[in-house]
């Protein structure tokens, strides 16, 4: 399997998180990529290759233009205007009280374009987004040449990411644009399996019209979890995409027997849409041991979930998102990779 990696991730450095009403060092940290790369190396998976560089059009193909030019100059207007932290959203348009034009100062288009508040913007974080982008869209185009599988070692995460929104880590959506970027390259129908324990609420939006994407995710119900507005069970998606959305929001302590039958759901429904290439969106905070997490897979169960999503047999590309359980990220990441190997894909 191909590995793509950029080392353009740890320009996003943030120092601050707002979790439990303090601002604390985020989960989302660079260390996660030194572990999981350290875990590939001693499992002798790789090698590990640098993205492409793509530019912006495929980005485009994906978001709002007005919102990536608010994220390549957000840092540089924050600093302007005197704040000495990094930037986070401290206002949202709320229910009744808005209307949709974007602000011009910095505070206001902090709150427009964001969804949540635990994730600042810093120097670095529109480098590292559009690094992370051609990671994905290298693995995009591995599969689309013929290789049956590769995977993209992405940092930040991208599966929050609306079209026009950030948060929960992410900032452009590396799975969606992927998917466009294999349709654009020919793919009638492409899928998208996102196995986070959150639920991808800005793939779901990007693709909630669209019938020639079939979106898929299996998650902590949002009654319950992060990102909460998103994801239910009658979500199936609107206009021409009805039915081609499928939500699955599981319980606390959901392990490997409910979790496993709602991907063989999944992957049944997968398999009558018959995608000519799957992006799967990869995050392994289904991991009990996981700190803001409730499900309660063991690293066995990843290599589990890779088999049986190898078993699908479509060309697949498998795109880094969530996992914070430090000492085990690298070894469930490895076993979902080793797991989808086995199972039928190199």
């Amino acid at each position: 399997m191909r590995i793509f990696y950029s080392e353009k991730h740890a320009l996003r450095d943030a120092q601050t998180e707002l979790d439990g009403g303090l601002l604390a060092r985020p989960y989302e940290h660079p260390g996660r990529m030194t572990r999981i790369l350290e875990a590939l190396k001693a499992r002798g998976l790789g090698p590990v290759e640098p993205p492409g560089a793509y530019g912006l059009d495929p980005v485009r193909r994906v978001h709002d233009a007005a919102y990536l030019h608010f994220l390549s100059r957000c840092w540089r207007e924050w600093r302007a205007a005197g704040h000495e932290g990094e930037a986070i959203p401290v206002i949202w348009p709320s229910r009744r009280l808005w209307r949709e034009i974007a602000p011009k100062n910095i505070e206001g288009m902090l709150g427009f374009y964001a969804l949540a508040a635990e994730t600042s913007i810093t120097e670095g974080t529109w480098e590292a987004a559009k690094a992370a982008a051609d990671t994905a869209l290298s693995a995009a185009a591995a599969i689309a040449a013929g290789a049956p599988a590769a995977f993209a070692l992405c940092r930040p995460p991208g599966h929050h990411a609306a079209a026009d929104m950030f948060g929960g880590y992410c900032f452009l959506n590396n799975a969606a644009i992927a998917a466009q970027a294999l349709r654009d390259a020919g793919a009638e129908r492409v899928a998208v399996l996102d196995v986070d324990f959150h639920h991808g609420n800005g793939t779901q939006s990007i693709f909630y019209d669209r019938r020639d994407v079939f979106f898929a995710s299996i998650h902590g119900a949002p009654e319950d979890a992060f990102p909460h507005f998103l994801g239910y069970a009658d979500e199936t998606g609107a206009g021409a995409g009805e039915g081609f959305t499928a939500n699955y929001p599981l319980s606390r302590g959901t392990a490997w027997p409910e979790w496993s039958a709602a991907l063989g759901d999944a992957l049944a429904r997968l398999k009558v849409f018959r995608p000519e290439a799957l992006v799967l969106s990869l995050g392994v905070d289904a991991y009990h041991g996981d700190p803001i997490s409730f499900f309660a897979l063991e690293t066995e169960d990843f290599q589990r979930m890779g088999a049986a999503i190898a078993g699908l047999g479509a060309p697949t590309a498998l795109v880094m998102e969530g996992g914070y359980a430090d000492d085990a990220l690298g070894v469930n990441v490895v076993a979902a990779l080793e797991g989808f190997s086995g199972g039928g894909a190199r």
